[in-house]
């Protein structure tokens, strides 16, 4: 166990760029280097994460951990790799007081703003690429970012990705269409499927146990860990894609738990820091409960990350035989066509509308997208060189 902690740990420490590079890092070292997994078994945690809501890049963590050591090599994998972001973030978040107040850090955080513009747009053109190819998934995706847009809430959220998955199961089926699902396998439905159902009974009772608790909590009008809890495991039940899809249901869910500069600035920092996006939830848990902020980040982390890893123990015997449906895939293929429409809407607000403020801040975010497509920097660059323009900028004015 203390052989993987050390080694998703170190992976921690340096792993920059988000769920993809994520996937490369592993790849190169427990496939290439350690060979703990093969690529064939390595591809397929991927393709079972992806199918997944939850933290993409986690999960395949998490069960390369199960794979090398049961159940406690999987939580000792999202240990090590969550532990540096974890820490950093709930640092930047309890003494957020001290160094929020110079115009300089408030200039490095809108210049770290306007970088969030550029990667959340960079992921959304990456996404419609991959999920919005057939005129379904497209209409899906036009539909509920206007919906969004126009009602945003947590209710309407999960509403549309239930419609999503019926119109995508009966329109977006690999069986009923000739142009291929992307990541999809052809194989034929023939093994039975064998699904962990007491995983799945706890991930449901917690799913029901948490909206029950929101619902107490309104009523009641006051906070409780009880609903911190249910509100950051909701959003972990719902996020398909990881990343920065995660920004829309956030928002949703906290409500004004934290204001937009609060959310925004723990976006910011979560791209400046290595190792998962899901890990923002330890800045947002500590700026919430701010009488024990040690005890909100805790309990916010585990919350959001816990859903996907409970779901990822239901299925991992048996991802063949589920892939293999083609009436499965389509629902997933509508759910993440819609996905895409809740993080262009995030990207109009609260991302684009908070941190552009002024033609510069445009100028700066278009010269930025533009040497990311084109030279693909580190984001580690990118983050140094938004956070010194931004600091510039405060000087200046």
């Amino acid at each position: 166990m203390l052989q993987i902690f050390i080694r998703f740990f170190s992976l921690g420490l340096v792993s920059f760029g988000g769920p993809a590079a994520h996937i490369g890092y592993f790849r190169q070292t427990f496939v290439q280097e350690l060979q703990w997994l093969d690529d064939k078994h390595y591809g397929s945690l991927v393709a079972l994460s992806q199918f997944m809501p939850g933290p993409g890049s986690s999960q395949v963590g998490f069960a390369i951990g199960y794979h090398r050591g049961g159940l406690l090599g999987g939580i000792a994998a999202f240990l090590g790799f969550t532990l540096p972001s974890f820490i950093l973030l709930f640092l930047l978040a309890v003494t957020s007081s001290q160094w929020l107040e110079y115009s300089i850090t408030q200039g490095v955080i809108h210049g770290l703003k306007l970088l969030a513009v550029v990667v959340v747009a960079d992921a959304i053109l990456i996404m419609f690429k991959q999920f919005c190819q057939r005129k379904t998934a497209k209409l899906l995706m036009v539909l509920s970012c206007v919906v969004i847009l126009l009602q945003p809430s947590m209710l309407v959220q999960f509403s549309l990705l239930i419609i999503a998955a019926i119109v995508g199961r009966y329109y977006l089926s690999a069986a009923d269409d000739k142009e291929p699902l992307a990541n999809v396998s052809p194989a034929p439905a023939t093994e039975p499927v064998q699904l962990n159902f007491f995983w799945l009974s706890i991930f449901a009772g917690l799913l029901i146990a948490s909206l029950v608790a929101i619902g107490l909590s309104k009523q009641a009008g006051i906070g409780t860990l009880t609903e911190l809890f249910s509100q950051f495991y909701q959003v972990g039940s719902m996020v398909f894609g990881g990343g920065h899809v995660v920004l829309p249901l956030l928002q949703s869910s906290i409500g004004d738990a934290v204001n937009n500069d609060q959310f925004l600035t723990g976006y910011a920092l979560a791209q400046a820091v290595p190792g998962p996006m899901f890990a923002l939830a330890a800045f947002l848990g500590a700026e919430i409960w701010i009488s024990q902020p040690l005890v909100g980040a805790l309990v916010a982390t585990l919350a959001i990350f816990l859903p996907g890893f409970l779901l990822m123990l239901v299925a991992l015997k048996s991802w063949h035989a589920i892939s293999s449906r083609p009436k499965v895939t389509g629902a997933i293929a509508g759910v993440n066509a819609t996905v895409v429409g809740f993080l262009l809407a995030a990207l109009y607000n609260p991302i684009f509308s908070s941190a552009v403020l002024s033609p510069l801040d445009m100028a700066l975010v278009v010269l930025g997208f533009g040497l990311f497509k084109i030279f693909k920097p580190n984001i580690f660059i990118l983050v140094a060189g938004f956070g010194v323009s931004g600091a510039m900028i405060s000087a200046i004015i």
